[in-house]
């Protein structure tokens, strides 16, 4: 199914992952917030620094986030361990934009939001640093993720679900374009069109995509791409 027949009845609605989908953050930014997390959960719980490893990646194979790891088995609230992990000095120094990724961007028809497990201060400041914060309408960050009283952060489905009725559009019309697997396929489950990005897969050594066969295509990944730039080409097939 190509990106034109996902949504034939209005313009596009494009939902833009962050890390290691607009930016390079396998090399700028995801050993520093490892490192921090690590940090964070060997004070606050009093743990070994193994211990404290151990638990941030357990959390995160389990609930897809360490944050809810920690909120359910330890008290953690949230909007602390966002701040304090995220502080991150020097992160700006380390993150690279180019200019024909801005002007791919740019070219895209249709709205465009970033929707990220990331607090909203961080996405603030990548998205910034990176020149492209005017390109977008908006940024859902993992603070507006909130369900029910609880946080639901991708991938969970019926918090997709809430996303497109927010912004008032079908989630047919909606392109999620993604590096990760698991919230592909939660948004396709819910009807959005599905983009996987394998821009900085290859080389990335965190995250569950470690080790994926890159030209493999689960069914229910619509396009893969290397560059924003592609997202240009399957846009043009569109029809009004």
């Amino acid at each position: 199914m190509s990106a034109s027949r996902s949504s034939r009845r209005g313009r596009p609605v494009w939902l833009f992952d962050l890390d290691n989908t607009l930016h390079d953050a396998s090399h700028a930014a995801f050993g520093m917030i490892d490192r921090s997390m690590n940090a964070y959960i060997e004070r606050e719980l009093a743990v070994s620094a193994q211990e404290a490893d151990h638990l941030r990646r357990h959390y995160w194979q389990r609930y897809g986030a360490t944050l809810l790891g920690l909120m359910r088995h330890h008290g953690v609230r949230a909007p602390h361990f966002l701040h304090h992990t995220h502080l991150l000095p020097g992160l700006e120094a380390r993150l690279r934009a180019h200019a024909h990724d801005i002007a791919a961007l740019q070219r895209l028809p249709g709205a465009r939001f970033v929707l990220t497990n990331a607090p909203a201060a961080y996405a603030t400041r990548v998205l910034a640093a990176l020149g492209m914060a005017r390109l977008f309408q908006g940024v859902i960050a993992i603070e507006a993720m909130h369900m029910f009283g609880q946080l639901r952060p991708k991938p969970d489905s019926r918090m997709l679900r809430r996303v497109a009725a927010q912004l008032r559009v079908a989630p047919g019309r909606c392109v999620l374009v993604e590096d990760t697997l698991a919230h592909q396929k939660a948004a396709r489950r819910v009807g959005m069109h599905t983009v996987w990005m394998q821009r900085w897969l290859r080389r990335s050594a965190h995250g569950p995509e470690v080790g994926v066969r890159l030209r493999r295509r689960p069914v229910y990944v619509c396009d893969r791409i290397r560059s924003l730039q592609a997202l240009t080409r399957l846009s043009g097939h569109r029809r009004p």
